[in-house]
């Protein structure tokens, strides 16, 4: 199973640091957010990935060339007419495919795009800026039990998500946007979606928590996978300092890798 990860974005709320670079390319402990969130789906044996870039998604594919270089010791040897040694090189064993699916193109859009990269097959999706602590296997498990088209981790904090209203089968039978009286689940990501799902998806401009999500709640085919543990996401510069904070005191819920 590969994992699809939407990382194209403006990340206009935390743009102290996205005007430089994507939002999944902010680093928590001297590594991009993106990284982190790879290492938890690697953990459970998913390391094969599909980024669906937009914003500065040259940075993506320029860091991931350079990935063993960034992990690993480098010998530039000018007497041996510029010779490069790498030395002991620590890579993941990734497999990772960069799409630029679009400078402005929607949620929805950009998994649309990437079609052709999932093979009709089942798919990991979820957001490139946060990091759960969420069991990828059970989850996964869960998805394959009850065979609708989405599964989604649901997560109960006060954030402007999605918003679900969940029956005692675990179906999603709405999928609204949040108000000011809500204190409920809301959407966490973290998602199983089955190849049906790019029927719900038009073209750029769709919005994969809009039309899509409201669809698929209507017609029974969203599924809640409820996750009581850790999850933040890294909307804004408080929240990237919170996460950072935790990284520094080694004290991250979300490492779950060794």
């Amino acid at each position: 199973m590969k994992a699809v990860i939407l990382a194209g974005g403006f990340g206009t709320r935390i743009s102290e640091e996205s005007e430089f670079k994507p939002k999944p390319m902010i680093e928590i402990g001297g590594m991009p957010i993106l990284w982190h969130i790879m290492k938890t789906y690697s953990h459970y044996g998913i390391d094969e990935f599909v980024i669906c870039a937009g914003y500065k998604q040259h940075v993506i594919k320029e860091w991931f060339a350079d990935y063993f270089l960034h992990t690993s010791d480098i010998t530039f040897d000018f007497t041996q007419g510029n010779k490069m040694i790498v030395h002991d090189q620590h890579a993941e064993p990734w497999k990772v495919t960069i799409v630029d699916t679009g400078l402005n193109t929607m949620t929805g859009g950009r998994v649309k795009r990437i079609k052709k990269f999932v093979d009709n097959n089942p798919f990991c999706l979820t957001y490139g800026d946060a990091v759960s602590d969420v069991d990828i296997k059970k989850l996964v498990d869960f998805h394959k039990s009850h065979g609708k088209c989405v599964s989604l981790t649901s997560v109960s904090l006060a954030q402007q998500k999605g918003v679900l209203n969940i029956d005692s089968n675990d179906t999603i039978t709405a999928f609204r946007e949040k108000d000011d009286e809500d204190g409920s689940l809301i959407n966490g990501g973290f998602m199983v979606c089955n190849p049906e799902i790019f029927n719900y998806l038009d073209g750029d401009q769709t919005v994969f928590e809009q039309e899509p999500m409201k669809k698929l709640a209507q017609e029974g085919e969203l599924k809640s996978f409820y996750h009581s543990g850790f999850w933040q996401c890294m909307d804004t510069k408080r929240e990237k300092d919170k996460l950072e904070t935790l990284w520094g005191t080694g004290n991250a819920p979300w490492k779950v890798w060794e």
